[in-house]
């Protein structure tokens, strides 16, 4: 496998990337539509960065995220919930991965690990925070082997079908 792990121009690369994460997150055309929207605006944000796997050439997954901020969308939403748990005090100084999705013919061969990783051993904030569907899943168990914890659990996003954990680590992420 000749995988290539790098910077990605996510704003240039947006369409293929939203191809890996529909079929990675089963999504119809109406929800990339919106998100390649959420996606371009999100790259826009200071220190906003990206990272794409590649296998031949071929993007099989990628990574990003961004200096932390309470005022953009997903901080007002989450920032409830980690308060009841008296966890708000990581959405300051901490690096949010936004998203990360490989797709499934090429899971579990260390492309999201390395993905991850990567990303924030490039970041300045002390911590990592993000949020995963609330349910025993390789994402999530990828996320706890590398020192992410839960922050808090059954957090509802609008329109989100199912809840949400919001999870945290601190930087440099825990090594296998």
């Amino acid at each position: 496998m000749d995988l290539v792990i790098g910077p990605l121009d996510l704003s240039a690369h947006v369409d293929e990337a939203l191809a890996v994460q529909a079929i990675a997150f089963g999504l119809g055309a109406d929800e990339v539509a919106v998100r390649r929207q959420i996606v371009l605006r999100h790259m826009t944000y200071p220190g906003a960065r990206a990272l794409g796997a590649t296998v031949g050439g071929t993007l099989v997954g990628f990574v990003y995220g961004m200096p932390n901020d309470r005022t953009h969308w997903w901080s007002t939403v989450v920032e409830p919930y980690l308060r009841a748990q008296h966890n708000d005090i990581w959405l300051d100084d901490s690096f949010v991965i936004t998203e990360l999705h490989v797709h499934p013919h090429h899971q579990n061969r260390g492309i999201g690990r390395s993905l991850i990783t990567t990303i924030t051993d490039g970041a300045s904030q002390p911590r990592s925070i993000l949020s995963a569907i609330d349910t025993d899943s390789p994402a999530r168990g990828l996320y706890h082997s590398l020192g992410y914890q839960d922050l808090a659990r059954q957090v509802l996003f609008p329109s989100a079908p199912k809840p949400y954990a919001v999870m945290g680590a601190p930087l440099p992420l825990r090594r296998r």
